[in-house]
């Protein structure tokens, strides 16, 4: 047999997560960003309405691959940033994935499939093939890149992982990236643009999913789109990089669907939202971490996490829910509900037990 090749036994084998590896370019205060960059940015009446976001956005500090207190980047061409993207992203995704393969106790040569998830930047050769390379993935490790699905991506990403390790019998990664400091917008008094910028942030965040070894079992993930939704999320592709539509809907949105979408994925497993010790919820922002919390009853502690991620790393887009996800498993929770949300309307949720 070869190296790094396993025998495929009989039957779906299980999908375990074995291994999260995290990082981030430098902290950026959030105090430090609106004196020194943003309060300039912004002037008149959109400063005063900035000024209110920015105090409000639940964000204490972030990071930047790019600093606008040093490289102000809103004028750049799409071409200029995606240059830059490959620059800051290689070195950031390559210290998550190694971290997550370290561990899991895996070596790279046994991947057999590499799936990447990013909406902030786009290079071909992609990062899976980069990555794969420098590495030491196997030639013949199939890869996955997925695209412009936004702060969501990451379930469903670890959804085809799961999958792959279940049919296959091998082990897999998935490593979601964002460099949303790319995509600092010309001022605008778009409340919309005023929220992203006081929200975003960059990371990336890998995990590392085998058929065999000590994890987490990932039992199921589901999804629900509202269509009628569609223009409430958006993220279109300008000659001056990506630009947020964020309408002040979308929290209404999931709301009305949230609920319903855990009570399906708890239901197949004969679970109640009281079995559930452990909440990963994309910190969307202070007011979905808020709705979230009402309409499925969570306590303060069940939010804590998420609120914790947003006030120390910001909205990091698809990176975020498996940050939170890696402080529940620290915490050795025993059931694990991850919910993200993004364009479409889309929302993910993922379930998780402790082995």
């Amino acid at each position: 047999m070869s190296r790094g090749r396993v025998a495929r036994r009989s039957g779906p084998q299980p999908a375990l997560v074995c291994g999260i590896g995290v990082s981030h370019p430098p902290a950026l205060r959030q105090d430090d960003l609106w004196r020194g960059f943003f309060a300039t940015h912004y002037t008149g009446v959109q400063r005063a309405l900035a000024s209110r976001l920015f105090a409000n956005s639940g964000v204490v500090t972030r990071h930047g691959a790019l600093n606008p207190l040093v490289e102000d980047v809103s004028g750049w061409s799409t071409e200029r940033r995606m240059r830059r993207y490959l620059t800051e992203a290689l070195p950031l995704g390559k210290a998550a994935v190694g971290d997550a393969l370290a561990a899991a106790g895996l070596p790279a040569a046994e991947v057999g499939l590499f799936a990447v998830c990013s909406c902030t930047g786009y290079v071909t050769p992609g990062l899976d093939i980069l990555l794969a390379r420098d590495l030491g993935m196997p030639a013949d490790a199939q890869r996955l890149f997925i695209g412009h699905m936004g702060c969501y991506a990451a379930l469903p990403g670890l959804g085809v992982v799961g999958d792959f390790v279940r049919s296959r019998g091998r082990p897999a990664a998935l490593l979601c990236l964002e460099l949303t400091s790319l995509h600092v917008q010309p001022p605008t008094a778009e409340a919309e643009q005023i929220v992203a910028h006081a929200l975003f942030s960059d990371a990336a965040a890998a995990v590392v999913v085998r058929p065999s070894a000590k994890g987490y079992r990932l039992l199921d993930v589901v999804s629900v789109t509202d269509a009628t939704a569609a223009d409430q999320m958006t993220w279109d592709v300008t000659d001056l990089g990506f630009r947020m539509g964020l309408s002040n809907r979308v929290p209404d949105v999931l709301d009305a669907h949230v609920g319903p979408l855990v009570a399906d994925l708890l239901g197949r497993h004969g679970l109640a939202l009281s079995d559930v010790d452990g909440w990963a919820v994309h910190p969307g922002g202070p007011r979905i971490l808020d709705v979230i919390q009402s309409r499925l009853g969570l306590t303060d502690d069940d939010l804590a996490p998420s609120r914790r991620v947003l006030a120390e790393h910001g909205n990091c887009s698809s990176p975020t829910v498996l940050m939170i996800v890696e402080a529940l498993r620290a915490a050795d929770r025993e059931w694990i509900v991850a919910l993200a949300f993004g364009p479409g309307l889309t929302l993910y949720a993922a379930l998780l037990s402790r082995t």
